[in-house]
């Protein structure tokens, strides 16, 4: 990658013009930042089974991290110089195997939370090394679609062995150690990361994302992750509410994350093929349905097929919400808030449906998760009546 600010890209990238190995080293730092997102059902899950945390702590300890994440990437990608990346990846991965085994030795909630928050930062960081190169190409959807596949695979494999074999002889504990142990293994890695990404050909400005259409954009996004996120984090509880055991419940989140890796690619080969609102509108009436599935009491069979289908669109979306972005702010700058807009989703979701919970009755999350999704549809078509207005005062 050419380290001099406005070194010209070639066909394939506005600016620079990083190998093969480069690029997938970089998507590798950005998926061990979001190895957690496909974890947090097992580790949450044999924390509130161990009783280390109640259903509400368990939300806590949720939001507090996906929140921590949100910032981190925002921060590295707004206000820092894609300066450096190597040593501020090798820097992440050590702070961030150091907040993972906060984690497993944490006595109590509050430590608990405090560890996962440091853990969300250091994370945000590393998303940041990804989405800035994702940025600089002239196909993000296609290399956003790359990068999803990827950390999908490392979450499906990782959750498996968890749920099969480190959780049930280490615990919660031995779960976040092995979350460590990859954070150390991929220094190895973060030395291909390109030293300099050279700079974007228009100046980054976050005034550029305070327009209706970037905002409309980014809060689709955002509703959409909400769903997502509510339902994830409550998968086990309301699992045990049907009869259905948290080890059955660890092999369907395995499962979803290996659906996800199949949205995944299937998105990265049509993406070109599908207008991305018809793809975002379609995905959305999916994942309500989904969600209104699981608030009515399914059998374990239901409760599979509702499972594996929101693991599909999950990043199914990834792509076109990318394009999304790109369409409201050409500049790009609100392509490298769409992590951030994802995971406050994420964040916010846990919280806002633990409210609605009445005892152990997580009925509500599911309700809560199918009024985000359809809150995400009605966003999108905001956005495209303000787009085609602006076109036709312009």
């Amino acid at each position: 990658m050419a380290s001099n600010a406005g070194h010209q890209g070639n066909g394939d990238w506005l600016v620079g013009n990083p190998t093969g190995a480069e690029l997938a080293s970089a998507l590798w730092i950005g998926s061990v930042g979001l190895l957690i997102l496909g974890l947090q059902p097992v580790l949450l899950g044999a924390l509130y089974t161990e009783g280390h945390v109640s259903g509400d702590e368990l939300a806590l300890v949720a939001t507090a991290e996906m929140i921590a994440i949100a910032i981190g990437s925002a921060i590295v990608a707004m206000l820092l110089a894609a300066r450096n990346m190597r040593w501020k990846s090798a820097v992440l991965l050590i702070l961030l195997a150091l907040a993972n085994w906060w984690a497993a030795y944490a006595v109590s909630p509050n430590s608990l939370i405090a560890a996962r928050a440091a853990a969300g930062l250091a994370e945000g960081g590393l998303v940041a090394v990804a989405t800035e190169l994702i940025a600089r190409s002239r196909r993000a959807e296609r290399i956003g679609g790359y990068f999803v596949t990827i950390q999908t695979l490392m979450q499906c494999a990782l959750a498996l062995g968890l749920a099969l074999y480190v959780i049930p002889a280490a615990g919660s504990a031995g779960g976040f150690i092995a979350l460590a142990l990859v954070c150390l293994a991929s220094l190895v890695i973060a030395w291909k990361v390109p030293g300099d990404y050279a700079d974007l050909p228009k100046e980054e400005n976050l005034a550029n994302v305070l327009t209706l259409p970037s905002m409309t954009a980014l809060l689709s996004v955002f509703c959409y992750f909400m769903f997502f996120g509510a339902v994830w984090a409550f998968l086990e509880p309301l699992g045990a509410q049907y009869g259905i055991d948290g080890r059955t419940v660890g092999l369907i989140v395995s499962a979803s994350l290996a659906v996800q890796v199949l949205g995944a690619m299937t998105a990265t080969m049509f993406e070109a093929r599908i207008d991305y609102r018809l793809a975002i509108a379609a995905i959305g009436a999916a994942a309500l349905v989904s969600s209104l599935v699981l608030a009515g009491g399914p059998g374990l069979t239901t409760f599979w097929i509702a499972a594996l289908v929101m693991g599909f669109i999950l990043l199914f979306i990834v792509p076109y919400q990318i394009r999304l972005a790109i369409t409201a702010d050409e500049t790009r700058t609100a392509v490298l808030l769409v992590p951030a807009a994802q995971l406050f989703g994420l964040a916010i979701g846990p919280i806002a449906a633990s409210l609605l919970i009445d005892g152990k009755d997580f009925r509500p999350v599911p309700e809560f998760a199918a009024a985000s999704a359809l809150a995400s549809v009605v966003l999108l078509g905001l956005f495209v009546l303000v787009s085609r207005r602006r076109r036709v005062a312009a």
